[in-house]
């Protein structure tokens, strides 16, 4: 069922746990994500990046929100780290519960404003907007450890960012990248605490592939309710698609058993399901 963002990421709250929100990109990833969901009984968050909409663009969204509709357990659909108020509206309008108003590369005012107007068109909609307060490197920035710094969540920028905006989430910078990086970067739990001191809404955490169970459940306890996961999905889909390859060659013969179009989905699904279901029981606090 099509679910609220909000809703469900303040129940999870409420229960000292967190949702967790997984990228897609077709609708074999969606239904790699839905159905490990749904084995768990878990609900789940559905995330569609800009070059995603680009890409898919209404016919996407709108499989993505029929997807969540016909689940058996609470979907959420996302918009996620996205500047343009055009495509925050259009997502809305399209079904979206949620989106995220990315004026983290902005200056402070330019991110209160794109948040404020997020915020409206979001109440039209009856959805929920999250905002990015701290700047995420990604794994083509080329960290650095002064770079992680600079770029961190400040507490009371933060208290007065979502007293300003009305957003019902925020993403913070603690630390956290997106991508991978060669060591799990150190996360600065002290500031994940102070942050979540000034600030009355959940907090989401971006960047979880590769952070670690312990990390990410710490962070959990200190008031995180979203968790955000690409990365290790999408190269856990991926890699099954190479294997795959490599075991037929670049000439598949489709009158064998195993080397058409739906024996490569199944592989890639079971792969990016795996990865999808140990993220959710991470967030969840389930047990493996």
């Amino acid at each position: 069922m099509l679910a609220n963002t909000l809703e469900l990421v303040s129940a999870a709250r409420r229960c000292g746990i967190a949702v967790a929100a997984f990228n897609t990109y077709s609708l074999e990833l969606t239904q790699a994500i839905v159905q490990a969901a749904e084995q768990l009984n878990q609900p789940v968050i559905l995330q569609l990046g800009v070059a995603s909409m680009k890409a898919g663009g209404e016919p996407l969204v709108k499989a993505t929100v029929i997807a969540a509709q016909r689940a058996s357990i609470p979907v959420a659909v996302h918009l996620d780290h996205c500047a343009e108020r055009g495509m925050i509206e259009q997502c809305l309008a399209w079904g979206c519960s949620s989106a995220l108003a990315d004026g983290s590369h902005l200056s402070f005012a330019e991110n209160v404003s794109l948040a404020r107007d997020a915020v409206r068109m979001a109440t039209a909609h009856q959805a929920t907007i999250e905002a990015e307060l701290g700047y995420l490197a990604g794994m083509e920035d080329g960290v650095t450890v002064e770079a992680l710094r600079a770029s961190l969540t400040d507490p009371e920028q933060a208290g007065e960012f979502v007293a300003a905006t009305g957003v019902s989430m925020l993403a913070v910078a603690i630390g956290n990248v997106h991508g991978y990086t060669p060591q799990p970067p150190p996360l600065d739990f002290d500031l994940l605490a102070r942050i979540a001191a000034r600030v009355d809404v959940p907090l989401t955490l971006h960047g979880a592939s590769g952070l670690g169970k312990e990390s990410i459940q710490r962070a959990i306890a200190l008031g995180v309710a979203k968790i955000n996961v690409n990365t290790e999905v999408r190269t856990a889909f991926l890699s099954a698609i190479a294997a795959w390859g490599q075991r037929f060659g670049p000439t598949p013969d489709l009158r064998k058993k195993g080397q058409d179009w739906f024996d490569l989905m199944r592989e890639a699904i079971a792969a990016a399901q795996v990865v999808v279901a140990e993220h959710i029981r991470t967030a969840g606090m389930l047990e493996t």
